[in-house]
């Protein structure tokens, strides 16, 4: 997958040294990932433009040596392109569906990721509560693109942020509309006030529009109802002895 030279000077400062193992994976999406269905064809010859330098324009919001996990991975976007921009981070992309997380490995493999890089197969409320063989993910930062509006979205990404951490949303031209819809829902499931950010600018246009929730704190489950107390009549609620 050729970088067209308009793009060049982005994804040299973008990717710096590691430009070359981006064009690997580019490769793959242009290639393997078009073949298995992850890719559009159509959206072979803009791989570059609408999917890996959008993706790899959100490293700036993400602090050093941080913990990543990317929901609803997909094709690795935008998680295995920021594992590759930023070597420094632990990345661990949540993908439910098997045909997904076999390119994932296989891409992690090939592309020399293995050390940084791990693949749960799962959806992101089972990668939250985990199981008896496995304990539950977190990480300092939470990552998606493209998964469900902002509500549904930090539903299912909140728990699996560390109190303090963030949910970063790589978000299109609806962005603003979507956190004054959904400002309240995030607030109920335990996040802060959703903020907008511009990534990349200078860098790529249009820059790439990300939204990002802090976990101020954890939300438990919903309490049960206490049953009604009976009265001496035996009758729950009742005033006298059942007839």
């Amino acid at each position: 997958m050729t970088l067209p030279p308009e793009l060049a000077k982005a994804a040299r400062t973008l990717f710096g040294d590691r430009l070359d193992l981006a064009a690997a994976y580019a490769e793959l999406l242009a290639t393997d990932g078009v073949v298995r269905g992850l890719i559009g064809p159509r959206e072979a010859p803009r791989i570059w433009e609408r999917h890996v330098l959008n993706c790899a324009a959100m490293a700036e919001r993400i602090p050093e040596g941080a913990s990543v996990l990317d929901v609803g991975s997909g094709a690795g976007l935008p998680g295995l392109v920021l594992a590759i921009a930023r070597p420094d981070l632990t990345v661990t992309l949540i993908e439910p569906l098997a045909r997904r997380t076999a390119f994932l490995i296989e891409a992690v493999q090939h592309l020399g990721l293995t050390k940084m890089v791990r693949v749960f197969r799962g959806r992101a409320e089972e990668a939250a509560t985990g199981s008896a063989d496995r304990p539950p993910l977190s990480g300092e930062i939470v990552t998606s693109r493209a998964v469900a509006p902002l509500d549904r979205l930090a539903g299912w990404c909140l728990p699996l942020v560390v109190a303090g951490g963030r949910l970063v949303a790589l978000k299109g031209a609806s962005a603003a509309e979507e956190i004054a819809e959904h400002g309240e829902a995030v607030a109920r499931l335990g996040g802060g006030e959703p903020e907008l950010h511009r990534c990349g600018v200078g860098v790529i246009e249009p820059p790439a529009t990300v939204i990002e929730v802090v976990r101020e704190r954890v939300v438990g489950p919903a309490r049960k109802k206490a049953p009604a107390k009976r009265s001496r009549g035996g009758r729950r609620g009742g005033r006298g002895r059942d007839r």
